[in-house]
């Protein structure tokens, strides 16, 4: 897809988007490494966070320049979408001092991301312009067009407000720009699966409905650390439907390619399409199920409709 392109922008707002094309590996350096260096030239702190094949490209070509970036494998600090924001991008920012600009390279989309995972990610990249909104940061995303499918790539426009193209360092605005729209087109129903375990709860049967998701995600081969994530995942998931969901709810268990899924039904609205994608303020009390789960969730898609809420997490056997 190309969509149509304006001139060159300037730092109009501090928050800076851009998208990064790429179609092999000596496009991918030729983008990312000057990236990286004018960073640390400036003074500015810096962090790759991008899938392993790609680490190696860039922290073998930055030599020893490489001790002075934040080096993450997406594939696993980000392997969750829902997680980017407040475990990797806010993560990274919030750490340094206030006013500070930092450079981030974050690569969540590549080719292999599967149709279920999609979804969060294409509504993590269009959600990264709200919660960075003034802040002293460019956030650099590379898609390789290569190898990913088209909607993917127009996605792409969508969910950035200035674009690279392959061969060009200039970042150069596009007038596909619409995230909003991004975010509520996958916010797709979440389908019931037929023959997974079904539990009705109210307030007094929360720990019943704990102790039902244990039992039968252990049955189903979880174990360990995975099988504590998914009791407090149901803990957190199912005591917000009793607080915020209109006093009850439903849990559902099952197993699907590889993982245990659970979900949790409800007839609370959530609203804001950022819960659970953002850091919490320390002294505001609640506020934490969602994002919790998002920090121990292998993967996490959130249906929010008229009549209910479905928030449905994946873990690893």
């Amino acid at each position: 897809m190309t969509a149509a392109v304006t001139e060159p922008v300037g730092p109009l707002d501090p928050f800076a988007h851009p998208a990064l094309f790429y179609r092999d590996e000596q496009e991918y350096l030729a983008g990312t490494l000057p990236f990286v260096h004018d960073g640390l030239d400036a003074g500015e702190p810096v962090a790759v966070a991008v899938p392993g094949k790609n680490l190696a490209l860039i922290r073998d070509a930055l030599g020893a320049a490489a001790d002075a970036v934040r080096l993450l494998d997406m594939r696993e600090a980000g392997r969750n979408p829902g997680r980017i924001i407040p475990g990797v991008l806010r993560a990274f920012a919030d750490a340094q001092p206030e006013g500070r600009r930092v450079r981030i390279i974050g690569e969540p989309v590549w080719a292999g991301r599967s149709d279920t995972e999609y979804p969060a990610c294409a509504q993590h990249e269009a959600l990264i312009n709200a919660v960075f909104q003034g802040r002293t940061a460019t956030i650099m995303c590379p898609y390789d067009v290569a190898r990913l499918p088209e909607h993917m790539v127009t996605d792409a426009y969508a969910t950035h407000p200035t674009v690279i193209h392959p061969g060009s360092s200039t970042p150069r605005g596009n007038e596909a720009y619409a995230p909003e729209g991004v975010v509520s087109r996958y916010n797709e129903p979440l389908a019931p699966v037929p023959g997974a375990l079904t539990f009705p709860f109210v307030s007094e049967s929360l720990s019943q409905a704990r102790h039902v998701a244990v039992g039968e995600g252990a049955r189903l081969g979880l174990t360990g650390v995975k099988l504590d994530d998914l009791a407090l995942a149901t803990a957190e998931l199912t005591t917000n439907s009793v607080v915020h969901g209109g006093g009850s709810g439903v849990l559902r268990v099952w197993a699907e390619d590889g993982y245990v899924v659970c979900e949790v039904r409800d007839e609370g609205r959530l609203v804001d399409p950022l819960a659970g994608r953002r850091p919490v303020p320390r002294d505001q009390r609640g506020g934490r199920g969602i994002l919790l789960v998002n920090l121990i969730a292998d993967l996490v898609r959130v249906h929010r409709g008229d009549t209910g809420t479905t928030v449905r997490c994946w873990f690893a056997r």
